[in-house]
């Protein structure tokens, strides 16, 4: 008996639950819009060196705008650059190079000089193309040319502070609960999050967003706890895999509202004030009564369990289950919940620390791959908004494929699986030819299915390895690979100036070794959740000496078989010979 035994007499999956987890997948609409925001927000508009007063300096020598527009007579200032197509972004002439027109136009005082003309630096700053954006921090602030690696920069400060707010929300969320961490990291997104508008300078910008993604692993990792511990084990597949089509569906969400407004400021507050929505309505769910009972507020919890009863129209329960009978159920759980757990119980004893040490490395290959995929739209040449809505429909039936796979095969099998399937996708975009361009995408967007559909299986799969005593810390400590791997997934783009194919033989090459280690844990399926260390011990640690004993006693018996048949050839050999 356990506390699963409890959800089920309370209604099992029921009304409460339906509300609990969509309210809680809800936000998810927009949490997509955080981690992709920089693709739209730093997008880099085309640019070219300024040229104060080029139209009198034209008229000046005789040339009119009637007789050539004005991207033509840009070339008299501005060379083309190493591909010979167009205009070089961070040089310009130092003289005019009035040759340079079409021949038709007529040059008075011109010279032909056919030498190598002198060029400089954009001493005047630089003129941006606004059709595709209006305005976004890359413009406001210059940061092209040799400040080309700011915009990285500010997508890796950004991860710094997902990083950051994995390692600090998971051991507070563990010591003071899950809602009220939820509610506050809401609060902090939204306040942060709306604030970075109204940034005066670039550093102000990195800082809050840095604050902001402090607050999104927040809302993430305690949102997957407060699903997770009030649903009952067999719908928790569905439940996990359902919830992740809120993030797959914001991805579509966030393409329509940059598309819709082109302006980095107003997309800002567009994805970020609705949190605070969420956090006015936040405080009706219900704290994980799996939490309060560890943490010696049984009160509390069976005040919870009676209100989810009612709602799941089990009226009944309520006299029926008690204080005695809520601590009967958990009463191993709360006898280990006396001792206090730090972040060195995930890899104290064997079965935790293979777990633990497995986790880290296919959350880094996820986040990884999935990043180095999603978040350099422009290479691929095609609409920057069309590709945000293509990458976000493919992911759908991607993880209705993994949705069946993790119901029928298993979690393990379906993690190995995903990550393997991405690496092939990857590793074959390497022999496609860069002008085969459609090609290329589509083979793009089938890897990053593939890491979608990673990312929704280890969600899952995390949570239900880890013991409740410490699963959010086990959540924020594997999470946090994630975000290294988040982090690194822009660094390693620079690459590409060595060897264009680098880059994916780096990503694919993780998503390889990630694939095969996932096979060594444990497998989950349909089995009640843990909370305690021991329950993680026993269950799997049992299972592998059931294993070895099993495969012990059948290697004894291909012995004996063996010897028999040996004997059993010597006394017919025996018979022969007489």
């Amino acid at each position: 008996m356990g506390f699963a035994d409890l959800l089920n007499d309370v209604g099992g999956f029921g009304r409460f639950q339906w509300i609990h987890v969509t309210l809680l997948s809800i936000p998810g609409l927009l949490m997509a819009s955080q981690n992709l925001l920089n693709n739209f927000t730093a997008g880099m508009p085309g640019h070219h060196c300024s040229i104060p007063n080029r139209t009198s300096i034209a008229s000046s020598q005789n040339i009119s705008q009637s007789e050539v527009d004005d991207r033509e007579l840009l070339r008299a200032f501005i060379p083309m650059d190493a591909s010979g197509t167009k205009l070089s972004k961070c040089t310009r002439y130092v003289d005019a190079q009035w040759h340079l027109l079409e021949s038709n136009v007529s040059v008075i005082g011109h010279q032909a000089n056919f030498s190598e003309p002198e060029t400089e630096i954009c001493l005047d700053g630089w003129t941006y193309d606004k059709t595709e954006f209006l305005s976004t921090v890359v413009s406001e602030w210059d940061l092209v040319c040799t400040l080309r690696p700011m915009k990285q920069m500010s997508q890796t400060i950004y991860m710094g502070g997902v990083l950051a707010g994995a390692i600090i929300f998971g051991g507070l969320s563990d010591r003071f609960g899950r809602k009220a961490l939820l509610i506050w990291s809401y609060f902090q997104l939204a306040t942060l999050g709306t604030c970075t508008a109204f940034s005066p300078s670039f550093m102000t910008y990195c800082i809050f967003r840095f604050m902001t993604g402090m607050a999104v692993s927040g809302v993430i990792l305690n949102t997957v706890s407060l699903k997770v511990e009030w649903i009952p084990t067999k719908s928790r597949t569905l439940v996990g895999t359902l919830s992740s089509f809120f993030f797959t569906f914001g991805q579509m969400v966030l393409a329509g509202i940059a598309h819709s407004l082109r302006d980095w400021r107003k997309l800002q507050v567009a994805v970020c004030a609705p949190f605070f929505l969420f956090f006015l309505y936040s405080w009706w769910y219900s704290e994980s009564a799996r939490w309060l009972v560890l943490n010696r507020r049984s009160d509390e919890a069976l005040k919870h369990i009676h209100h989810v009863a009612r709602i799941n129209h089990k009226p009944e329960m309520v006299e029926k289950i008690t204080l005695e009978v809520l601590e009967c159920h958990m009463h191993k759980e709360v006898q280990s919940s006396k001792t206090t757990h730090t972040a060195y119980d995930l890899i104290r004893t064997t079965v935790m620390r293979r777990i633990s040490l497995c986790l880290m490395v296919v959350w880094f290959s996820t986040s990884f791959a999935y990043y180095g995929l999603a978040m350099d739209l422009q290479k691929f040449g095609v609409n920057i908004y069309l590709i945000q809505i293509i990458f976000g429909l493919v992911d759908f039936p991607a993880k209705l494929v993994a949705l069946g796979s993790l119901t029928f095969l298993g979690r393990r099998i379906t993690q190995g699986t995903c990550l393997l399937m991405s690496a092939l996708m990857i590793f074959a975009n390497i022999f496609v030819p860069t002008d085969m361009q459609s090609i290329r995408t589509t083979l793009a967007c089938l890897g990053k299915a593939f890491t979608s559909a990673s990312f929704t299986c280890i969600y899952l799969f995390t949570g239900e390895l880890y013991p409740t005593v410490i699963r959010q810390t086990g959540m924020g400590f594997t999470s946090t690979m994630a975000r290294v791997g988040s982090m690194a997934a822009p660094a390693v783009l620079i690459l590409e100036e060595m060897l264009p194919a680098l880059p994916s033989m780096i990503y694919g090459g993780a998503a390889v070794v990630a694939g095969i280690i996932a096979f060594f844990l444990p497998e989950t399926l349909n089995i009640p959740l843990p909370d305690t260390i021991e329950d993680v011990e026993e269950k799997w640690a049992n299972k592998k000496l059931d294993a070895e004993k099993q495969a012990k006693k059948e290697a004894v018996a291909l012995r004996e078989m063996k010897k028999g048949a040996v004997e059993g050839d010597g006394e017919i050999t025996g018979l022969n010979a007489l």
